[in-house]
Formats: C-alpha cells, sequence, structure tokens
C-alpha cells in the first residue's frame, strides 16, 4: 500500500466535497459574480471560478488514481495561496473559534500537500542524517 493513500484519500474527498456542492447551489458562480468579478476579475471572475473547482475535481481523481501527483499538488496549492491572498488572510488565522473563515485550514492542506508530494521528505537521500 503506498504511504500517502489516506492523505490522499482525505484531501480528495475535502476538495470533492467542496466543488461538487458548488456545482448544485449556484456557489460557483455566486463566488465568481458576487466575489471575484467584485474585486477586479470582472468579466472573467465566473469563468475563474469553474476553472477553480474544476481544477479541485481533477486534482481530486488524480489524488485517487495516483497519477501526476506533482502536477495536482502544484495547481492545488497555488488556488489555495491566492485564497489565502484573496479571501483568507484579511480574515485571520482561525477558521472558527478564535475567529472565522481565516487560512489554517488551507495552509494544512498545503502541508498535506506537500507531504504527498515529499513522502520522504524534503531532503530525499539524506535519511542518514536524521536522529
Amino acid at each position: 500500500m503506498n504511504s500517502t493513500l489516506i492523505l490522499r484519500v482525505a484531501v480528495a474527498i475535502i476538495l470533492l466535497t467542496h466543488s461538487v456542492t458548488g456545482i448544485f447551489d449556484n456557489g460557483i458562480n455566486d463566488f465568481g459574480n458576487l466575489y471575484l468579478n467584485q474585486i477586479g476579475f470582472a468579466p472573467f471572475g465566473v469563468f475563474l471560478a469553474w476553472s477553480i473547482k474544476l481544477s479541485h475535481i481533477i486534482a481530486a481523481v488524480l489524488l485517487l488514481i495516483n497519477k501526476y501527483i506533482n502536477f495536482a499538488a502544484i495547481v492545488t496549492i497555488l488556488v489555495l495561496i491566492m485564497g489565502i491572498i484573496l479571501v483568507h488572510f484579511q480574515e485571520g488565522w482561525f477558521v472558527v473559534g478564535g475567529g472565522r473563515n481565516g487560512m489554517e485550514y488551507n495552509f494544512l492542506l498545503i502541508c498535506v500537500l506537500l507531504a504527498i508530494m515529499f513522502p520522504k521528505g524534503f531532503l530525499k537521500g539524506t535519511e542518514g542524517l536524521r536522529s
């Protein structure tokens, strides 16, 4: 069994549920029209919103089938970083509790995606240096 299987499945579930619900509750269009267009991305807000959500769905599938993992992770990390910059940073750190809509969840997803990309750590081949 692949050492990243649990993390890949978990991230795939998160990406799918976050994306698919927006398809059915008009959330993607609302995000594009009511947020992205309003902060300067008009007239491309809806296109960007759909691109983001479709990238999440594609990344989830790639994570599940364990193919093109680095591509899926890098694209998703870039989306998450932009989410931090555009949406979550101004709300602070906490998603709930000490605040609302903060960046801690994106930060954790970025760390998990990095762990999936580098299951042996960043310094591959230097395991002998670790204690």
